[in-house]
């Protein structure tokens, strides 16, 4: 899917750089052919004007004009000459620095006279030649220019123009291919993630109905029995739908988080008693799992942001660390000023996490030992949620650990 929008990417963009350079290019070739021929219908009328008067010298002093002072005359660019014909274009005089020959001059009246007009071109013995028809009383006065040199020029800006398209038609195709791919990358990179977290959340919701529907299945045959007798079904039943309860709750409240990132109102409180109220809350649950509980709080530590929010972070942390501690381990948190920051780690004793898992234990639904974690009732959501509010408060949150050791959470939090 990706390889063909960035591939249909890639063609609408060669196609619209392809006409702006073939317009260009159409303009800037229109502009100097129009100029090449303005030069050469200027030189064509110089060859008239100078070839009719020194026609006219000779009709006066009836003999040709001299041939040097001709030449000085005749400041042209190129060769050129004058035929002089009668009305039925049969050459009666002709005006040249260079003698033709007498064929050359008949086959180029010849292709005047098939198109008599202003400005005309044809080509004879390898010469592109240019030529001009005026009837005067005498027949016709035609005047002849050598334009290949010219042609030539618009025939090389041709093919230099194609050479430029074909070379910027490859370098920006080889551009426009990194800039699509990297452009793609993010978009790619969400989709594959959007994917799994549907596939992870429909696996998650797959569990509990199939252990519903089998605890229904067993109610069902066993429709003559008491409810009390069947108790435990019931139980089973009720157990994995408060479990899809927590993980629709979980999975709607990241997504109201993210929807309502813009919207929220944040308001400065007291970091320290927030996360003291919390610890106090949690203190009864740590000492029933026989785990040591060792804090640190550095009082007034302000932030601005949601007191609420922060509690739960501190709640998903702690209650983290009660799941995955091991027996008769330790718990520690500490509250303290670090670096120009606030810093909150929360630290337990236990397996730790294999550093291969530490960058994608915040992604969602990501457990690095799946097995316990649906043990301990989790569905790999805390974390995610801990994350989406830390970054909320353009805070940053990472853990570090020591494998059959301990694990430490640190969030880091701007100061007020």
């Amino acid at each position: 899917m990706f390889t063909k929008l960035r591939n249909r990417f890639l063609l609408m963009n060669m196609v619209i750089i392809s006409i702006i350079m073939l317009v260009a290019f159409t303009a800037i070739y229109a502009i100097t052919y129009q100029n090449v021929r303005n030069d050469m219908e200027m030189d064509l009328q110089q060859v008239k004007d100078l070839y009719g008067k020194a026609g006219s010298m000779m009709g006066k002093r009836g003999e040709a004009m001299d041939r040097p002072r001709q030449d000085r005359d005749m400041n042209m660019r190129s060769i050129s000459f004058s035929l002089q014909t009668d009305g039925q274009w049969n050459i009666t005089d002709n005006s040249s620095r260079f003698d033709m020959g007498e064929e050359f001059y008949t086959t180029a009246v010849q292709e005047a006279a098939e198109h008599p007009k202003r400005f005309g071109e044809f080509t004879l013995e390898g010469t592109r030649w240019a030529y001009s028809v005026m009837q005067n009383p005498q027949g016709y006065s035609i005047s002849y220019i050598d334009i290949t040199a010219r042609q030539e020029i618009l025939k090389n800006l041709i093919y230099t123009f194609s050479v430029v398209a074909l070379i910027m038609l490859g370098v920006i195709y080889m551009t426009s291919r990194y800039f699509a791919n990297r452009s793609i990358a993010p978009v790619k990179d969400a989709f594959e993630k959007q994917k799994r977290f549907i596939a992870d959340a429909s696996h998650e919701l797959k569990t509990p109905l199939a252990v519903i529907n089998t605890n229904a299945d067993v109610l069902l045959a066993n429709g003559e029995d008491t409810i009390n007798e069947q108790a435990k079904w019931l139980h089973h039943i009720k157990s994995e739908t408060e479990r899809m309860k927590t993980l629709t709750s979980d999975l709607l409240y990241l997504t109201q988080m993210e929807d309502a990132r813009s919207r929220m109102v944040y308001a400065a409180f007291d970091l320290s008693e927030a996360i003291e109220s919390v610890v106090l809350t949690m203190e009864p649950v740590i000492f029933e799992k026989d785990l040591n509980l060792d804090y640190n709080i550095e009082p007034g530590l302000t932030i601005t942001g949601s007191c609420e929010q922060m509690k739960q972070v501190v709640m998903i942390l702690l209650d983290n660390a009660i799941k995955y501690g091991n027996p008769n381990g330790s718990v520690g948190l500490t509250l303290k000023r670090h670096q120009g920051h606030i810093q909150l780690s929360v630290t337990n004793t236990g397996p730790g996490i294999p550093a291969e898992h530490l960058g994608r234990i915040f992604d969602r639904f990501y457990r690095a030992d799946a097995s316990r974690s649906r043990q301990s009732g989790g569905y790999g959501l805390g974390l995610a949620i801990a994350r989406s509010i830390v970054e909320q408060h353009r805070g940053k949150i990472y853990a570090k650990s020591v494998p059959d050791e301990k694990t430490t959470f640190y969030v880091q939090l701007a100061m007020n």
